[in-house]
């Protein structure tokens, strides 16, 4: 099935959405709720790993319920619609204060809130990626359209990085309980439109075989075990991503405080994030071109190598020239690059997997493995949150307030040294268990082409 551009286009435009909801949680959620809302960083960081443990159950099963889904319109679109309207107003309830609550009652609001989020982000997020595979089936046209949900997705993320600080300030005039109200609205239209679009103008080839009323088989939980520990490539994947998401979770949710605190002006975050945003959709932009001259081995360096370099560069200069913009902007450069290459890379590492599995074990469960992305990425975020909860509460932080020395020291670890050392984990777990390339993977893509054709 060979899918036009404009087919394309539509898959990956809901990307933006769903990228802007989440980065307005990943970027502003634990500072809005220590600094604004006024919950202390510990039970933030507590609850954010909460949430997580619950998604360990939660994210394959719902894996396991988009795959046995059987409608006219296919198995994936009716999810990812109903979890887009269900996780949009969610946003809204999660970024509004309510009045007349004490203080346990608020802590409870927003712990529900945000478990409910967690959970309807999973009812569309799966399904979405889990589409990706059932698009194409050749290497090449895969490639090229795993590189469009990821830029609009980087997108997303620049626009939330260089405008939401500002436009916090400007919608609430100065409260930023109704400035955050505001911009939650506003991403929640965003969100439901662009999903509308993926669902109106995108068919997969399970929308194909239920308009064909061709009979696909259900799915039992122990399959979906079987699926789960027989896929060694799976296990690699998991160890690749979620050490990314740890990265960038990591150094994405401290960085806000690192500007603010050691660095000495939040106005400096926006240089940062808006130069590493425009690295990562330049990253993925090239992606697909030096994937035809490089290994998938040695893109991987280069992809894991540069997020160590921007990060420990920017700690290191923070020493001697905390405010020089121009230092800023290329550390965000260089940890961002490297996000690209590696969005790109594990998107295919994703649809290849799947592959994989399907010759191996016999069958093709799309959003049974897809549902790890989705949960090694929200997994990663939690542990972040949790780690720096724990750790601005041992080293002493206050907010809104100078910060001691101790403090700050903490701030500059969790930003630079901790994330380097797991973006080079994660090429150590790529090299030593990573093997569906070049003739194996041929072979492989092969086997499923029979496979459909039989």
């Amino acid at each position: 099935m060979k899918l036009s551009n404009f087919s394309k286009m539509s898959f990956g435009i809901g990307a933006l959405g769903k990228d802007l909801c989440y980065a307005v949680i990943s970027y502003f959620l634990m500072i809005y709720f220590t600094d604004t809302i006024g919950l202390t960083p510990l039970f933030v960081g507590n609850l954010f790993l909460v949430a997580r443990i619950w998604d360990a159950f939660n994210d394959p099963m719902m894996g396991f319920i988009v795959d046995n889904t059987r409608t006219r319109w296919g198995k994936f679109r009716p999810w990812i619609l109903i979890g887009t309207l269900l996780n949009a107003v969610i946003l809204v309830f999660l970024f509004r204060k309510p009045e007349g609550l004490g203080t346990t009652g608020m802590y409870a609001y927003f712990s529900i809130m945000y478990i409910l989020w967690g959970m309807t982000y999973t009812v569309m997020d799966i399904p979405y990626w889990s589409m990706l595979p059932s698009l194409s089936s050749t290497k090449e046209e895969r490639d090229s359209i795993s590189v469009i949900p990821r830029i609009f997705a980087s997108l997303a993320w620049l626009l939330m990085g260089a405008f939401a600080i500002k436009l916090v300030s400007v919608l609430g005039n100065g409260d930023d309980v109704k400035g955050y109200s505001a911009l939650a609205i506003g991403i929640a239209v965003v969100f439901m439109l662009t999903s509308i679009i993926t669902v109106v103008f995108t068919k997969d080839r399970s929308s194909i075989e239920a308009q064909t009323n061709k009979k696909a088989e259900k799915i039992k939980i122990k399959d979906a075990i079987k699926v789960i520990m027989g896929n060694d490539q799976l296990k690699v994947f998991i160890g690749v991503v979620l050490c990314y998401n740890l990265v960038v979770q990591l150094a994405g949710g401290i960085a806000i405080y690192y500007f603010k605190y050691v660095a000495g002006s939040d106005s400096l975050y926006p240089i940062f994030t808006t130069s590493a945003q425009f690295a990562e959709i330049g990253g993925l932009f090239i992606f697909p071109i030096i994937s035809r001259f490089l290994s998938k081995k040695q893109v991987f360096a280069i992809a894991s190598f540069s997020p160590a370099i921007g990060l420990i560069g920017l700690v290191v200069s923070g020493f001697f020239i905390p405010q020089n913009v121009v230092v800023i902007g290329i550390c965000g450069v260089l940890y961002k690059l490297g996000s690209g290459l590696t969005l790109g890379a594990t998107t295919v590492m994703l649809a290849d997997v799947i592959d994989y599995g399907e010759v191996k074990l016999g069958t093709r469960n799309e959003s049974i493995i897809a549902s790890f992305q989705t949960l090694l990425v929200k997994t990663a975020s939690a542990v972040s949150a949790w780690l720096i909860g724990v750790s601005l509460t041992v080293v002493g932080y206050v907010a809104n307030a100078e910060q001691t020395a101790s403090t700050i020291m903490g701030m500059r670890i969790l930003m630079g040294v901790v994330p380097a050392v797991l973006t080079i984990l994660a090429f150590v777990i790529y090299a030593k268990g990573y093997k569906l390339e070049g003739v194996y993977l041929e072979d492989i893509l092969n086997k499923v082409k029979t496979k459909k054709e039989e």
